[in-house]
C-alpha cells in the first residue's frame, strides 16, 4: 500500500474534502408495475433486490421479472455503466444497502425497491464510489439512520445523509486498483468453487445410482420410526438460560430461546432425544434441512424437528445424510407445508451392503468439505480473502476531512 500513501502524502497530506453523497451523484428509484403487469413473455425485464448476490456484492440474472411493454421505464430507469444498484426496500433489514457495481450499459431496468447512484461529478470515480458503499461506514450510517423506523426504505432523504471524501483522481483510481484485484480474485475462486460444485452434484448422483441387484429400494419406513422431542411450552422457554431450545425459525443457525438444565436433564431422560450423529429434520418451514445432532446440550421443537429413530446396522446415518439431499419430500397442499410422519416414512432410497456404504459416504464427504465446510478448503480460502478485502477497503477508503 506504499504508492497509496506516497501520492496521499503529496497529493492530500492535510486530509481530504468530505461531502454529501448526493452532492456528487444522482439517486434514481425503479419503476413501479401492478401484478398485472407481470408476463413471462414481456419485453422489460426487471432486476429485483434477489439479482444482487449479498455475499460478493456483485449481480445474478436469476430469477429475472419481466413485465408488459406498456409498462413506463424512463431513460434514467435504465442501467447504464458506472451505476451502482442498491437495494432500497425490503422485508429483511439485511438485505437494505447492498450494492452491485453495473460495468456496461445493459437493456434491464429495476424495481421501486431498488434504486440506482449514478456519479454526476467529475471528481469522483463511480467504482470509487461503489467500493465506498459496501464499507462499513455506508453500513454504520443505515443502522442509524434506519434504527427508529420500522419499514425498511432507503429514501433520497437517508442517502442524503451519508457524507463521502474525495481524495483526488489519482488516489482514488490507485485504490480501486488494489480493491479491485481482491475482489477478482474472490471472482476466480467463486468459480472454481462452482467448478467443484458441478463435479461434487456429478459424483454425488453418481455414487447414490447402482445397477440392479447392488442396492435394496427401501423406504425409510422399512428402516426406522420417526422421533421427535417432548413438547416444551413458551411459557417453559426463556431468552436466556442453561440449555439452547431450537425452534424452526432458528434451527440450524442461532438460538434465541433456552430452557432449564433440570426440564432438559428430565425429558431427555423420559423421552425422545436424538443420539449423537442423529440426522435431524425440519418438517416446517424450509422442509428437508439437515442438521447432525453433535451431542452437545441442546433441544428441539417437537413436530417441526425430527429424525429418523433407526438401526444403522441397516442403514448409517452418514449415508443416510447424503440421501436427504435427493429425496424430493412430498408434503401438505396446505398454506403451510408441513413434511407429515407419513410422507416422510413413505420416502424411497437405495440402500448397499454396510461396507458400500461408508465407502461412499467417505468420497461424498471428502468433496462437502471442499465446497461447502467454512473451515477448510475452497470457502475457507474464499472465506479468508473476503475478510482480506474488507480490512484494506475500510482502511484504504478513510480519510481525515480537510479543515
Amino acid at each position: 500500500m506504499s504508492r497509496i500513501d506516497d501520492l496521499i502524502q503529496e497529493l492530500c497530506p492535510d486530509g481530504v474534502e468530505h461531502t454529501g453523497v448526493l452532492d456528487i451523484a444522482d439517486y434514481v428509484r425503479g419503476i413501479t408495475y401492478s401484478k398485472n403487469d407481470e408476463d413471462s413473455a414481456g419485453e422489460i425485464q426487471v432486476l429485483r433486490a434477489n439479482n444482487i448476490t449479498l455475499a460478493s456484492n456483485t449481480l445474478n440474472f436469476e430469477d429475472v421479472k419481466r413485465v408488459s411493454s406498456h409498462v413506463r421505464v424512463r431513460d434514467a430507469q435504465r442501467l447504464r455503466a458506472g451505476d451502482t444498484l442498491i437495494c432500497a426496500g425490503s422485508g429483511s433489514r439485511d438485505h437494505i444497502g447492498k450494492v452491485a457495481y453495473i460495468r456496461e450499459d445493459i437493456g434491464q431496468t429495476f424495481g421501486g425497491f431498488m434504486a440506482v447512484l449514478r456519479t454526476t461529478d467529475a471528481r469522483v470515480e463511480s467504482r470509487f464510489l461503489f467500493h465506498l458503499l459496501t464499507g462499513e461506514r455506508f453500513k454504520t450510517h443505515l443502522d442509524r439512520s434506519l434504527s427508529t423506523s420500522t419499514i425498511n426504505n432507503l429514501n433520497a432523504s437517508v442517502m442524503r445523509g451519508f457524507r463521502v471524501p474525495l481524495p483526488p483522481l489519482e488516489v482514488q483510481r490507485e485504490i480501486v486498483r488494489v480493491l479491485d484485484k481482491f475482489t477478482q480474485l474472490e471472482a476466480e475462486l467463486e468459480a472454481e468453487l462452482e467448478a467443484r460444485r458441478t463435479q461434487y452434484d456429478y459424483f454425488f448422483r453418481n455414487l447414490l445410482s447402482f445397477r440392479a441387484g447392488e442396492a435394496k429400494e427401501l423406504t425409510l419406513g422399512d428402516i426406522g420410526r420417526v422421533a421427535m422431542c417432548k413438547r416444551v411450552f413458551k411459557s417453559e422457554t426463556s431468552d436466556s438460560g442453561d440449555v439452547p431450545f431450537f425452534k424452526i425459525g432458528t434451527f440450524g443457525g442461532t438460538p434465541d430461546a433456552y430452557i432449564s438444565r433440570e426440564l432438559f436433564d428430565s425429558y431427555r431422560e423420559k423421552f425422545s432425544f436424538p443420539r449423537r450423529g442423529d440426522v435431524l429434520i425440519s418438517a416446517a418451514g424450509t422442509i428437508g434441512r439437515t442438521v447432525v445432532y453433535d451431542g452437545e446440550a441442546a433441544y428441539f421443537q417437537d413436530s417441526n424437528i425430527v429424525w429418523l429413530d433407526h438401526d444403522e446396522s441397516i442403514v448409517t446415518n452418514a449415508y443416510l445424510r447424503h440421501w436427504y439431499k435427493v429425496i424430493e419430500w412430498v408434503t401438505d397442499g396446505g398454506t403451510i407445508r408441513r413434511l407429515y410422519n407419513s410422507n416422510l416414512l413413505r420416502a424411497r432410497i437405495l440402500v448397499p451392503p454396510r461396507a458400500e456404504q461408508d465407502r461412499i459416504t467417505k468420497t461424498l464427504d471428502r468433496f462437502d468439505a471442499l465446497v461447502n465446510d467454512i473451515r477448510i478448503g475452497l470457502p475457507a480460502e474464499l472465506d479468508a480473502r473476503r475478510k482480506q478485502y474488507e480490512y484494506y477497503r475500510d482502511r484504504l477508503l478513510t480519510f481525515k476531512e480537510a479543515v
